[in-house]
C-alpha cells in the first residue's frame, strides 16, 4: 500500500516532464535560442509565481509571452503601460445597465489566464498597486465584491533598463512579489540569422498550435507540490536566504517568502528534470533569478561596483552543498 502512492507521484512528476518538453519545443519554434529563459518562465508557471522581463526593447519578450498563451490555449491579455493609466483599466469596473436599472460588472484585462503587462514601470504608483493583489491572491476586489481570477493565473512584467525618463521605479514590495526577474539578451549571429530566415514568410507565431491543454496545467501544478524536498535542502535553502540577511555588502537580504519562493522553483526544476525529488543543483538553478531582484547593496558597495551576482557566489561557495543519503526513485 505504501508503494502505490509514490508509484502515482512518479507518474505524475514523469508527466510533468513528458509535457514540458513538449511545451519547451513548441515555444522554441518562436523564440530561439532562449531555453534556459523558457525553462525558467515554466517554473515560475509551475510555481504559480510571476516573472518580470527586463530587458532592452525588441529582444522577444512579449513574443515569448503570446508563444506561451498559443502553446497552452489560454486566454491572454496585454496591458500596455502609460502614465494615464488607471486602476480601473486594469481591473474592470461596474458599468450601469439602463435596461435592467443594475450595475454590470465588467471585467479587465487582469482576469485573463495570462497577462502580459508591457513597461510596468510607466505605470502609476497607484496603478502598479491594483497588481498586488491580483499577483499575490489571484483575486481582485471592486467595489467591496472580490472577484477569482481563472487559474492557471500568470502574470509577465516588462520593463526597459535603459529609458529611465517618465518612469516609476517598482517598490521593493512589488519587486518581492515576482518570484523570479529574467533577461533575455542579445541573440547571437547564427540564432539572429536563424530568426530572420523563419520570418521570411509568415510570423512564426500564427503558426504554433495548442500542445498542452490548460487542465494539463493545472495537473502539473499539483504534481510539482508533491516533489520530495530532503530536511538537508531546506536547511540548505534557509542557509542561503540567512547569509543574505547577514552579509555585509547587502542593506536587505531575502524575505521569509524568498525561501518560499526558492523552495517551490526547486520543485519544479526537479519535477521538468524527470525527478521527485530535489537536488542541490536545482537550488543552484534557480537560485538567481529567484533572489537577485529582491537584495539590495549598500551605497558603499554600490561605490566599490559590487555586484548583487558576485554575492550570490560568494554566499554560495561558503555554504557546503548537502550530500543526500536516501534519495527518492527517480522517474527518469
Amino acid at each position: 500500500m505504501t508503494d502505490k502512492p509514490r508509484a502515482n507521484k512518479s507518474r505524475a512528476v514523469l508527466d510533468v516532464s513528458t509535457l514540458s518538453k513538449r511545451l519547451i519545443a513548441n515555444v522554441e519554434q518562436v523564440v530561439v535560442g532562449k531555453r534556459q529563459q523558457i525553462v525558467k518562465v515554466l517554473v515560475a508557471w509551475y510555481s504559480e509565481g510571476h516573472v518580470l522581463l527586463e530587458d532592452v526593447p525588441g529582444v522577444a519578450k512579449t513574443i515569448l509571452a503570446r508563444a506561451f498563451a498559443r502553446s497552452i490555449g489560454c486566454s491572454f491579455k496585454r496591458i500596455q503601460c502609460t502614465p494615464d493609466l488607471l486602476p480601473n483599466d486594469v481591473t474592470g469596473g461596474s458599468i450601469f445597465n439602463q435596461k435592467t436599472g443594475e450595475f454590470d460588472f465588467r471585467p479587465g484585462p487582469i482576469f485573463a489566464q495570462l497577462v502580459l503587462t508591457d513597461e510596468i514601470n510607466r505605470a502609476t504608483p497607484r496603478t502598479q498597486a491594483a497588481l498586488l493583489e491580483a499577483m499575490a491572491e489571484a483575486s481582485v476586489t471592486i467595489d467591496g465584491t472580490t472577484h477569482q481570477l481563472e487559474p492557471p493565473f500568470l502574470l509577465i512584467a516588462t520593463q526597459n533598463p535603459i529609458d529611465h525618463e517618465g518612469t516609476f521605479p517598482l517598490p521593493e514590495a512589488q519587486l518581492d512579489r515576482f518570484l523570479m526577474k529574467l533577461s533575455l539578451g542579445y541573440p547571437t549571429q547564427d540564432e539572429e540569422s536563424q530568426m530572420l530566415e523563419m520570418l521570411k514568410t509568415v510570423h512564426p507565431l500564427t503558426k504554433i498550435k495548442p500542445v498542452v491543454t490548460v487542465e494539463q496545467l493545472l495537473a502539473c501544478q499539483r504534481a510539482v507540490r508533491t516533489v520530495h524536498v530532503d530536511k538537508k535542502i531546506l536547511a540548505y535553502i534557509t542557509q542561503i536566504v540567512h547569509a543574505t540577511r547577514q552579509h555585509e555588502d547587502l542593506s536587505l537580504g531575502g524575505s521569509p517568502r524568498a525561501s518560499i519562493a526558492l523552495f517551490r522553483a526547486s520543485q519544479a526544476v526537479a519535477a521538468i528534470r524527470g525527478r521527485n525529488y530535489v537536488e542541490p543543483d536545482d537550488v543552484k538553478l534557480i537560485l538567481a533569478p529567484v533572489l537577485e531582484h529582491r537584495l539590495i547593496l549598500r551605497p558603499e558597495s554600490r561605490l566599490r561596483n559590487v555586484q548583487v551576482s558576485e554575492v550570490l557566489v560568494e554566499i554560495m561557495d561558503e555554504i557546503p552543498v548537502p550530500v543526500l543519503e536516501v534519495r527518492a526513485k527517480s522517474v527518469s
